[in-house]
């Protein structure tokens, strides 16, 4: 497939693996590489030194491109940046923050950034801070989300009519039927998350990978607005913010509730008790744990039949 994203990348495919924290390390970001999409390293859990050794690994393992995942609000994001430009990641994925703080400097050294939004305003604003591609990103997304739950099947069209760069789709995709959805409302490529925690790559524990392969309708919930949005299994952790909002904790309240390691505690130790399992809804979805070039096969192939389909007498209004 060409089309800009695909361009702009250098990849086969326009489908992008999310970079998510105690998830996606080297070994997913470069099976995906590998299979023809775009593999990201998500950083915000890693230390400066653990970044380096985890591109190096992604260089040794793939000459295709493959992105970091940088969220703005890493306490020592300079660290981070320094190893990016150094060791010549060729694309940045940016979020939760100020696109403007970096993306110039990030350029300078012919880094392409691309940056996750919520809203048409911050998908605006990204632009003008010269970013090559934003990420849309619907509330049924899991992890870290936006406060308007906005759903994607709004939030897209709405991006693409205000925006002039390549616009890359995010939140409740996890198919290839989805994924052809998501290009007809005007996305130029898929970001997905959930789906690739479910493959032999992922980092993520195998008790989380289980939980997500066993997940019904209805198991995640947006929470904690107070302090940052994140989509969460419904598990005893949860059930204890459940219950402190039922006895209007205040954000301090909520904030010593949550504590320090939770998503780490959950998502790469496997407490399914006390962790935080970030997940998105889409995880009623999958049902089986399979390589990431099974992933994305499964989700071309089937993106490319529904195309076929459309174009049958089965949808033909004439």
């Amino acid at each position: 497939m060409k089309n800009r994203i695909t361009a702009l990348f250098g990849i086969n495919y326009p489908l992008i693996q999310a970079g998510m924290i105690w998830c996606s390390g080297w070994e997913l970001a470069s099976a995906v590489s590998n299979a023809g999409g775009l593999g990201i390293i998500g950083s915000g859990s890693m230390y400066p030194e653990i970044l380096e050794e985890q591109v190096l690994k992604c260089k040794a393992a793939t000459n295709k491109p493959f992105a970091v995942n940088l969220p703005m609000l890493y306490p020592d994001i300079e660290k981070h940046i320094e190893t990016i430009i150094k060791h010549k990641v060729p694309i940045v994925f940016t979020s939760a923050g100020n696109p403007k703080t970096w993306t110039a400097h990030l350029k300078s050294h012919g880094i392409i950034v691309v940056h996750v939004v919520s809203s048409v305003k911050f998908a605006l604003k990204a632009q003008d801070a010269g970013v090559d591609a934003v990420v849309a990103e619907g509330f049924e997304a899991g992890g870290h989300n936006g406060r308007d739950e906005t759903t994607t099947l709004v939030l897209i069209p709405k991006v693409a009519k205000e925006i002039s760069i390549p616009l890359i789709a995010a939140g409740g995709i996890g198919t290839g039927r989805q994924m052809l959805a998501a290009m007809a409302l005007g996305a130029d490529a898929v970001q997905i998350g959930s789906r690739f925690v479910a493959t032999p790559e992922s980092s993520a524990h195998q008790n989380f990978k289980n939980v997500v392969v066993n997940a019904q309708e209805g198991d995640t919930q947006l929470t904690l607005k107070e302090l940052t949005p994140v989509r969460l299994v419904k598990n005893e952790f949860y059930h204890q913010l459940e219950k402190a909002y039922e006895n209007c904790a205040t954000a301090e309240e909520l904030t010593q509730i949550l504590g320090r390691g939770r998503a780490k505690k959950g998502m790469f130790e496997g407490d399914l008790v006390d962790g935080e399992l970030e997940i998105g809804q889409v995880a009623s979805l999958i049902d089986k744990i399979i390589p990431a070039a099974e992933v994305v096969k499964e989700i071309m192939t089937e993106y490319q039949l529904a195309r076929q389909e459309l174009q049958t007498e089965k949808y033909s209004f004439e």
